[in-house]
């Protein structure tokens, strides 16, 4: 496992989208799968953070108000506006 890799966490830099697909490192590969994730759930920042797609969070169904960067419910961390459900 490299870096931090709890659902949601989010290292406040860089670009707002997946990593130009690039492959993933064994190790990567190995924890989406440990969470249950598929390469299109989920994407790891250049700091080791997992981050998850909009595309996962509508598989989902529902706003866990984290402030997740590709919400697709509104949810906004500082302002807490948007569908929450």
């Amino acid at each position: 496992m490299s870096g931090p890799a709890d659902p949601d966490e989010r290292s406040g830099t860089g670009s707002d989208g997946p990593m130009d697909h690039r492959e993933l490192t064994p190790a990567q590969a190995e924890r989406l799968k440990q969470l249950g994730l598929e390469p299109k759930d989920a994407y790891f920042t250049p700091e080791g953070y997992l981050v998850y797609t909009e595309a996962y969070h509508m598989k989902r169904g529902h706003c866990c108000q984290s402030g997740c960067r590709h919400c697709p419910y509104g949810f906004h961390a500082k302002k807490g506006k948007g569908r929450v459900g």
